[in-house]
């Protein structure tokens, strides 16, 4: 991976960081209730890795949750930690990657919603940060995954959409896919983000994103390999039934064994 933060895939600088928060309000995606309800009963401290700008966080901390969050990107922590105040919070927020944050104390719970354990594009990578993750619980502490379906992986489009700001500029996101090793099981995407003011454009940027896709065996099998036991799988956030092929988001539940 390049060390120059101007080329730094998955980097989320403060355009994207803004756009994000236009289109990812709170509530606006149905897995906050699902995490709110599930951790309900957790009475301990619970860590949001890439906790972005606190869409999901600062709906925890509001339902009197302790949470520490950590970021790679400044941009999405400078709004996390400024949504979190408007709201009377003051958590633990630092800059972080998964490769090696720490932590002194262990959680009771950690929660990696809708599909952000994917930014990890490298597979050893990704085993290291879960045995990472289960050596930052507590002994019978829970780990939260939510990951995109691989059909809908599959079927994964250019994106392009757009949103008017607060100051009325338009802004305007076009994600086109670059790459696809289905070797790897890795998805590349350059996506612009441009601001509009005026009918001019005002300001861009180009953000590498890669992905890894997971199958659902696969994370299992993964998933007790790093020391997690009594693993369920749910579909899109319906624990009524079964999984479907369907289902577009699988959240894994797992114990720290």
């Amino acid at each position: 991976m390049p060390s120059n933060a101007n080329t730094r895939v998955n980097r989320y600088g403060p355009l994207a960081a803004e756009v994000y928060d236009l289109d990812k309000p709170y509530f606006s995606l149905p897995d906050t209730r699902f995490h709110l309800a599930r951790l309900a009963e957790i009475k301990g401290p619970v860590l949001e890795p890439a906790c972005g700008t606190g869409r999901t966080l600062v709906p925890l901390l509001d339902a009197g949750h302790d949470v520490t969050g950590f970021d790679a990107s400044p941009d999405m922590l400078a709004r996390c930690r400024a949504k979190s105040v408007a709201r009377g919070h003051a958590p633990r927020l630092s800059q972080q990657q998964f490769e090696d944050f720490r932590y002194p104390e262990p959680f009771a719970a950690i929660l990696v919603p809708v599909g952000t354990f994917t930014l990890i594009d490298d597979f050893n990578v990704a085993m290291a940060v879960l045995r990472r993750f289960r050596d930052h619980l507590s002994p019978g502490g829970l780990l939260v995954l939510d990951l995109i379906s691989l059909s809908v992986a599959a079927d994964m489009s250019d994106d392009r959409r757009s949103w008017t700001a607060e100051n009325g500029d338009l802004l305007t996101v076009h994600g086109q896919r670059v790459a696809t090793d289905w070797n790897c099981q890795r998805v590349q995407w350059r996506t612009r983000y441009e601001r509009w003011r005026d009918n001019a454009l005002v300001e861009t940027e180009l953000e590498p994103m890669s992905q890894r896709l997971w199958g659902v065996e696969e994370t299992k099998l993964a998933l007790t390999a790093a020391g997690f036991a009594s693993i369920e799988v749910i579909g899109d956030y319906n624990r009524t039934r079964p999984c479907r092929a369907s289902d577009r988001t699988l959240t894994f539940e797992a114990v720290r064994g």
